[in-house]
C-alpha cells in the first residue's frame, strides 16, 4: 500500500512500512525512510507505484481548466477526493484524483486552501479581483521586457522622460521603469548614468552632476519666490570716511570694506565695515525664511547660486559710489601696529571705490612692496593695513594662509547648456600675498573681536571653534586653536552666509541696546547652528566635485597625455601641477612627499570623475642629477 502526503508544502508518495493509528513509518522511491502523521495523508493507493504517480498526475493535470472547475463548483466546502470522482464521472483512480488535487492547489486564485485535501471555490468579486491584478502583472511584465530593450537598443523610453531626475538619483525600486533599467545595466553592464546618457536621457556629464545637487538641496529649483524690496534704515549717522572693498572680479556680495584715517601724533583710526542686511531683514520675515533655507551661497566654477534674491543683495552690498548701511568696527593703532581700542557702529558708510584683485596685485605684492610701491589710488592705505595685518598675524602666532597652498581660478567662457563647447582656463594664485594676508587678518580681527564682545555681554552668538584640530559650531564661546584667538564668530560675510546673519542680527541688537533675537537656548538658533554646518559642508563637497569636472576638461581640451605632480601624502597621494586636482597613483613605487613625478593619462570619465594615471618616471632635481653626474666622472678618472 501507498500513500500520497504532504510535507514542507509539498506533494509526496511512499510506500507503507508499518501503518500505526495516528502515525505511519514509509520509504520513499529514493530510499529514505521517514515517520508521517496520519493527519498528513491525503490518499491511500495500491496502484500505481510511488515513482510514477505524481508524474502521471501532474501530466493530466495540465489539461484540466481552472475555469470550467470553478464553475462546476457551488460555494460550499468540499474535499478534492469527492470532486474527483464528480469532476471524471466515475470513482476517481489515485491518478486521477492526484491530478484534481494538483490542478485546485495550482490555483489558490480560484480555490481556497481551507485544511488537507480541502478547498472552497473563491468568491467571483475576489477572483475577478485577482485575476484582474494578474493580467497587470502580465502587462508590467512585458512593458518592463519592451523598455528593457530599447535601453539596450540606446533609445529612451518614453515612460522614462517624466521620472529621469528619479532614475538616476532617488529610484523607486516598486515602479516599473526602475526594474527595466536595473535589468538593462546588468546585461549591458553599465550603470544606470552611463546607459542613461547613451540614451539622450540628459545633455551632459556637467547637467547630471549639476542636477544631483539641486535634487537634493534646491528641489523646487534655484529661483526666488516674490518678496518684497527691503527697507533701508533712516536716520543713521554717516560716517565720515573713504572706504574702499577688496575682492576678485567675480564677487557681487561685496561684504566688508576698509577705512584709513590718521590720528595726528596717535596714529590711525582703521575701519572694517560689513554690509548690513539684518538692518533690513527682520528674523522671522520671508526674507529670513529665503535665507534660513539656503543657508548659504552655492560656489561653482562659472556660476553660483546666491543665498539672497539679487535686488536683496543689490540693496546691502558695498557698491562704490553710494551710501551703505554697516556694521563698522573702528580700530585705534598705534604707529607701532598695536591696537589700543575698538568701537563698534550701526551707521551708514560711503564706499568710494570697490578694488579688484586683478588690477591691484600687479602694483601690490611681495616684490613691490621690496622694491618700493610706485603710485596708484590706495597705495598709502593698503600699505598701512598691510603693516598692521603683519602686526596682527605675529601678535597671534599663527599664519593666517598657509604659504604653500594656492587658490585656483577658473574662468568658462561658452554656454554652460553646452559644457563640451566651453573653454576652460585655470590659473593659480598662491594664497597669503599681501592683499590676501590684509583681508584675512581684518576678517580675524572683526569677528575674535565681536565674538568677544558678544560672549563678555552674554548675549547668545555662534562662535566657530577648533580644538584637537578639529573645527565645529557652537554656541559656547571657546577658543579657535588654529587661529589663536580665543572667540571666533563669523560675522563678515552675512550676505553669503546665514550664520553671519545671526550673528549681526544679535551684534545689532546689543549695540542699539534692544533685545537680542536669539535666546541663549534658543530652538530656532540651535536647529540653524545644526543645518547651517551639514548645508555649508554639503555645498563644499559639490563645489570640489564641480573643480574637478572641469579640470578633466582641462586636461581633454589642452590635450594632455602626460603631466607632472608632486606627492602630498601617503599611498602616492599627489597633486597635478597647476590643478586643484589630487590623485591616487598605484603604480607608483613608494615615494615621499614632495617628490616628482610624470604620469601617463590613460582615460577620463566625466561621470564618475574618475582620472586614471599610469606612473612613467620620478623627476631628479638637477642638482641632484649633477651630483651624479661629477661622481661618476670622478670614478671614471
Amino acid at each position: 500500500m501507498h500513500v500520497l502526503f504532504e510535507e514542507d508544502g509539498a506533494f509526496r508518495t511512499a510506500t507503507i512500512l508499518t501503518d500505526n493509528d495516528t502515525s505511519l513509518q514509509v520509504e520513499t522511491a529514493s530510499g529514505k525512510r521517514s515517520k508521517i502523521k496520519s493527519a498528513n495523508v491525503l490518499l491511500r493507493y495500491s496502484e500505481p507505484s510511488p515513482a510514477v504517480l505524481l508524474d502521471q498526475a501532474e501530466a493530466l493535470a495540465g489539461g484540466i481548466e481552472h475555469d470550467f472547475l470553478w464553475e462546476c463548483l457551488a460555494d460550499d466546502e468540499f474535499s478534492f477526493a469527492d470532486f474527483a470522482s464528480e469532476y471524471f464521472g466515475h470513482v476517481a483512480s489515485p491518478v486521477e484524483a492526484s491530478a484534481l488535487l494538483l490542478a485546485l492547489h495550482a490555483a489558490p486564485m480560484y480555490f481556497h486552501r481551507k485544511g488537507k485535501g480541502r478547498f472552497r471555490r473563491a468568491p467571483a468579486d475576489i477572483l475577478q479581483a485577482a485575476l484582474a491584478g494578474l493580467e497587470k502583472k502580465r502587462q508590467q511584465a512585458l512593458t518592463i521586457a519592451r523598455m528593457i530593450g530599447e535601453l539596450k537598443a540606446s533609445s529612451l523610453p518614453a515612460e522614462f522622460r517624466p521620472i529621469i531626475a528619479q532614475l538616476l538619483y532617488k529610484p523607486d525600486r516598486n515602479r516599473s521603469e526602475t526594474k527595466a533599467l536595473e535589468a538593462a545595466c546588468s546585461e549591458t553592464g553599465q550603470s544606470a548614468p552611463q546607459l542613461l546618457q547613451q540614451c539622450g536621457a540628459f545633455r551632459s556629464a556637467y547637467d547630471y552632476h549639476l542636477q544631483r545637487f539641486l535634487v537634493d538641496y534646491f528641489p523646487h529649483g534655484t529661483a526666488f519666490a516674490a518678496t518684497e524690496t527691503p527697507r533701508l534704515p533712516t536716520g543713521l549717522r554717516r560716517a565720515d570716511v573713504r572706504a574702499f572693498s577688496i575682492d576678485d572680479a567675480a564677487t557681487t556680495e561685496i561684504d566688508d570694506a576698509f577705512s584709513v584715517q590718521a590720528l595726528p601724533g596717535l596714529g590711525w583710526q582703521i575701519g572694517i565695515h560689513i554690509a548690513a542686511p539684518s538692518l533690513g531683514i527682520a528674523p522671522g520675515s520671508p526674507l529670513d525664511q529665503i535665507a534660513r533655507q539656503r543657508l548659504s551661497t552655492v560656489y561653482l566654477p562659472g556660476s553660483k547660486i546666491t543665498m539672497m534674491p539679487d535686488r536683496v543683495v543689490d540693496c546691502f552690498t558695498l557698491s562704490s559710489g553710494r551710501d551703505c548701511a554697516a556694521i563698522s568696527l573702528y580700530l585705534t593703532v598705534t604707529p607701532d601696529f598695536e591696537i589700543t581700542a575698538h568701537e563698534s557702529r550701526v551707521e551708514i558708510v560711503p564706499i568710494v571705490a570697490n578694488l579688484r584683485h586683478h588690477d591691484v596685485e600687479p602694483l601690490f605684492n611681495e616684490r613691490t612692496i621690496a622694491a618700493g610701491l610706485p603710485e596708484f589710488a590706495f597705495r598709502d592705505e593698503l600699505m598701512t593695513l598691510w603693516q598692521l595685518a603683519n602686526s596682527c598675524e605675529g601678535r597671534r602666532g599663527k599664519p593666517s594662509a598657509m604659504q604653500s597652498n594656492h587658490d585656483y581660478n577658473f574662468r568658462i567662457d561658452g554656454d554652460l547648456a553646452n559644457p563640451e563647447a566651453c573653454r576652460v582656463d585655470i590659473s593659480a594664485r598662491r594664497r597669503g600675498s599681501p592683499l590676501d594676508k590684509l583681508v584675512a587678518e581684518l576678517m580675524i580681527v572683526a569677528n575674535s573681536t565681536w565674538g568677544g564682545l558678544l560672549a563678555s555681554k552674554g548675549v547668545t552668538a555662534i562662535y566657530r571653534i577648533q580644538s584637537g584640530g578639529k573645527v565645529r559650531m557652537s554656541t559656547s564661546p571657546q577658543a579657535h586653536e588654529g587661529l589663536g584667538v580665543k572667540e571666533y564668530a563669523w560675522a563678515s560675510s552675512p550676505l553669503r552666509r546665514y550664520v553671519d546673519l545671526i550673528n549681526q542680527w544679535q551684534l545689532v541688537a546689543f549695540l542699539d541696546g534692544d533685545t537680542p533675537p536669539f535666546a541663549a537656548r534658543s530652538e530656532t538658533l540651535f536647529a540653524a547652528l545644526r543645518d547651517f554646518e551639514l548645508t555649508y559642508a554639503a555645498y563644499a563637497e559639490f563645489q570640489r566635485s564641480m573643480e574637478r569636472y572641469w579640470c578633466l576638461r582641462y586636461l581633454r581640451q589642452q590635450g594632455a597625455e602626460t603631466i607632472k605632480a608632486t606627492i602630498i601624502g601617503r599611498d602616492n597621494l599627489a597633486r597635478l601641477d597647476g590643478l586643484p586636482l589630487v590623485q591616487r597613483v598605484p603604480s607608483a613605487p613608494e615615494l615621499k612627499p614632495g617628490q616628482e613625478i610624470v604620469l601617463g593619462i590613460e582615460s577620463i570619465d566625466y561621470l564618475t570623475l574618475e582620472l586614471t594615471c599610469r606612473y612613467l618616471e620620478t623627476i631628479v632635481p638637477t642638482t641632484l642629477a649633477e651630483e651624479a653626474g661629477d661622481g661618476l666622472l670622478e670614478a671614471i678618472d
